[in-house]
Parts: C-alpha cells; structure tokens; sequence
C-alpha cells in the first residue's frame, strides 16, 4: 500500500494554522480531509508542499494573504440603517447580500462588525482576509479516491453523506 501523498489520493492532515504572530487562528480541532490532485479542494500552495508526503510527515507552509483568503477589500464593507436588521441583532452575527453595484446573483456572507445607534457596519470580507497564514500540519492516512470521489471532484465521507455534490 502506497502511502505516499500523489495526484488522486484522499489525504487526511491534522492541522492548526497561525497568523505571523504566532497567535492561533485555526485549532483544526477536525481532521482535514481532501482529494488531492487539482481540484481546488485546498489552497493550490498548500497542496504543493504535501506532494510526495507520507503518512507522519509534518509540513508547514506560510501563506500570504492572495494565497489564502484574499486581500482584505474596503469596498465590502457597508453601512446599513438599523432598521434593515432584526431585533436581536449582535456584533459576529452573518447574513447572506449582494455587494452593491453586483447583480443579484453574486451573494456574500456579511458579518456583522459595529451596530451603532442607527446603523449597522457590516463586513463582507472573510475573517482572515488580509492576514498571513502559518499552515502547519501532519499526514495523518492517505488512501487511493474511489471513481465516484474522483467523477465529483472532491472526498465523499464514509456515512454516504452527498449533500455535498451538485
């Protein structure tokens, strides 16, 4: 059995990720598990430095902020009146919207930021945008893709759970 990590492959990482100040970003408390090979199921750099890997070799990677969760974008950032909102509304609550200027099918997730007293600042940027990432994780199990995995492009878990293709 090859345990090698190559094009095809389902790979299991046990992983944390740090910003560049060392501060824990992600504790990875769930194991990742993806198909390796091209299918965009993980960052491309990431995917790069487990090429080759085997089971129980640790890897980390830095990732600038193109090559995680994008710049961080000014122009995502909205105010809206108070009233748009539901009573109950409290700062790191999302909601889904349309960035302005974009037609209606380009939704986003909003989080939101401030509630001052009769707006709300809302933040359609990912939490990490902007910030370098410290990528370090361990190969955990690597197992051949089955045809189905390999047809839809991305790991199907083992309790048949397809919610997940389109």
């Amino acid at each position: 059995m090859n345990t090698e990590v190559i094009k095809n492959t389902v790979v299991t990482l046990d992983y944390n990720v740090t910003d560049s100040d060392g501060e824990l970003v992600d504790a990875g408390k769930e194991p990742l598990v993806y198909l390796h090979g091209g299918y965009d199921d993980i960052f491309p750099k990431i995917e790069e430095a487990v090429q080759g890997k085997k089971v129980g070799e640790t890897i980390k990677v830095k990732l600038q902020p193109e090559e995680a969760f994008g710049d961080y974008d000014e122009e995502l950032i909205q105010i809206e009146p108070r009233t748009s909102f539901p009573k109950e509304l409290q700062v790191g609550m999302q909601f889904e919207g349309a960035p302005e200027g974009s037609d209606d099918e380009e939704f986003i997730i909003y989080r939101v930021t401030d509630i001052a007293d009769d707006k709300v600042v809302l933040d359609g940027n990912h939490p990490l945008a902007g910030m370098s990432l410290i990528f370090t994780c361990t190969v955990t199990a690597v197992r051949p893709a089955s045809a189905d995995e390999l047809a839809h492009g991305h790991v199907h878990s083992d309790d048949g759970d397809e919610e997940h293709c389109h």
